[in-house]
């Protein structure tokens, strides 16, 4: 890890910049079109442990420095050359990545252009929030050359669309245009061309002025109660709000209310 200003690299395929309370972590393999090989799976699994560890880290934005990609997945480059005890040592290391972004503590944000196939669009899909622009392709086209969706994808996509339509999807191996992703509640929101990570960022300021307390709580209270029956959920959700209604983030969001002023959240 380098460190420079409020810019961190971690190996050199990622970058950690900060901007106030957000944390954007940046996929930055513009040669291979941010194609995920096994050192950069250890970055990004190394940044997220960085990341998580940083309370003061409200949100957090997965952006890409390719002009025509978002990540276009596993690199098969790499694995054309691997024998099977290579494979093998290898999944570890990238399922460290996928699980890595989708464990991060606080809010995230995909932000996405161009190509986002395979482990590209399984990045995207462990984010709490899609942003994509009008050039997107998105897919997972893992059974067209023998395998499966192995970052999440199997799980991640029918949380979104629906056990049959993330089936479809998956054993089609068809790639989506931006348009037709935001029909089907793939990404969350469109925006213009070019605008991906522009509008990603700013909506995590708008998210980042929250509580810090009260956005890790309702992640988790989210992502713990999803699937449950809802009496379980409701222990799920009372548990997080236990958590939080005692904090000094409460106490300051009351006070600042009812004194018509903004919070400075202490984040504890």
């Amino acid at each position: 890890m380098t460190e420079q200003g409020d810019e961190r690299r971690f190996g050199e395929h990622v970058v950690v910049r900060r901007h106030e309370y957000v944390a954007e972590l940046v996929l930055d393999r513009p040669k291979a079109m941010n194609a995920v090989s096994t050192v950069m799976a250890r970055s990004v699994a190394e940044a997220c442990a960085h990341l998580a560890g940083d309370r003061d880290v409200r949100v957090a934005v997965l952006t890409s420095t390719h002009e025509r990609a978002f990540c276009v997945g596993a690199d098969l480059k790499e694995r054309n050359s691997f024998t099977d005890a290579d494979l093998m040592r290898q999944r570890p290391v990238a399922r460290a990545a996928y699980t890595g972004v989708l464990e991060l503590p606080m809010p995230t944000i995909a932000a996405v252009h161009g190509f986002a196939l395979g482990g590209g669009f399984e990045l995207a899909l462990s984010c709490d929030l899609i942003v994509a622009d009008r050039t997107a392709v998105l897919g997972l086209p893992e059974v067209s050359v023998g395998v499966i969706p192995g970052g999440g994808g199997t799980q991640l996509l029918p949380r979104r669309v629906g056990a049959a339509r993330a089936a479809e999807l998956i054993f089609t191996a068809r790639r989506l245009e931006a348009a037709e992703a935001r029909e089907l509640g793939l990404v969350d929101e469109l925006v213009a061309e070019g605008q991906d990570r522009t509008q990603a960022l700013a909506l995590a300021g708008r998210i980042a002025a929250n509580s810090p307390v009260g956005l890790r709580a309702a992640k988790r209270a989210l992502r713990l109660g999803h699937g449950l029956d809802l009496r379980t959920g409701l222990e799920v959700e009372d548990a997080a709000w236990r958590s939080v209604a005692f904090s000094g983030d409460r106490a300051e969001g009351v006070a600042a209310f009812n004194e018509k002023r903004s919070p400075r959240w202490p984040g504890e």
